[in-house]
């Protein structure tokens, strides 16, 4: 198991950790119900703090960052010289979470995107793991909560008695929620995206050697241009620059302090 603390990449603290180690503070955070902000940053995650000094702060205040591309785990290893066997990718974890969560008798709760997806998430999740338990799901609501809403969304989840909250809101979003509910929930909040596409079977995942070559990203492009070509065509060569930026000592302060807290922000 692996879980040796954060490292700077691009000034967002991204954990050194594996599957198992991820998972196994996931888990223990539920059992002892204690906060966990979770997320598993690609490259565009990790660009939404480097390029946003108040979005920076509040991924710097999750619990757990995983290297949820190849890219950055690669520059885990370039900046850092810290080598880990694979990157920790969100959808993975998802259900090797599950997995361990159905095996301790742990409960989740499944909150964002749309109902149909919902349904088939959590209709994929229990077929995958019988013994596993579903304590409620709510869909997005697709615009800003109210300070109303928002407090009657946590005494939801918290009324449900789950254990672990699953967020797909898409990123930048679910890291802001996971940033702001975790203390409030007492619980680990997982930021995981695509996850619920990827298992309600509704979105295909890239190849598995694309992934392990870092070409998901490509893959993703491929089907979705519309959507994700600024995405991947202009933050994947900037994120490289500023990566060589960081390994020459360039921009110290900017790859490294912190900037002043965010204004709260509601998303649903």
């Amino acid at each position: 198991m692996i879980d040796k603390g954060k490292r700077s990449v691009l000034g967002v603290g991204v954990n050194v950790v594996d599957y198992e180690g991820a998972v196994a503070r996931i888990i223990a955070a539920a059992q002892d119900k204690k906060p966990l902000g979770v997320s598993a940053l690609a490259v565009h995650g990790v660009m939404t703090g480097a390029l946003d000094p108040e979005h920076k702060f509040r991924l710097n205040r999750l619990g757990l960052v995983t290297p949820d591309g190849q890219p950055v785990r690669w520059a885990l290893k370039l900046l850092h010289g810290e080598s880990l066997p694979d990157r920790v990718y969100g959808p993975n974890m998802t259900l090797y979470t599950c997995a361990k969560a159905a095996e301790k008798g742990l409960s989740i709760y499944l909150y964002g995107s749309r109902q149909e997806v919902l349904d088939a998430f959590a209709d994929n999740l229990r077929a995958k793991y019988p013994g596993l338990k579903i304590a409620g799901s709510e869909p997005s609501k697709f615009r800003t909560l109210t300070a109303e809403e928002d407090a009657e969304l946590n005494e939801r989840i918290l009324a449900s008695g789950a254990d672990i909250i699953l967020v797909g809101l898409g990123c930048p979003r679910q890291e802001v929620f996971a940033y702001e509910h975790a203390e409030a929930l007492k619980r680990p909040v997982l930021a995981v995206g695509a996850a619920f596409d990827f298992h309600a079977g509704l979105l295909k995942q890239a190849p598995k050697w694309m992934q392990d070559r870092g070409l998901e990203w490509f893959y993703r492009l491929w089907m979705e241009p519309r959507r994700l070509w600024r995405r991947y065509l202009y933050l994947n060569p900037l994120y490289v620059s500023m990566i060589a930026c960081q390994k020459l000592g360039l921009m110290k302060k900017r790859f490294a302090a912190e900037e002043m807290p965010a204004d709260t922000v509601r998303y649903g």
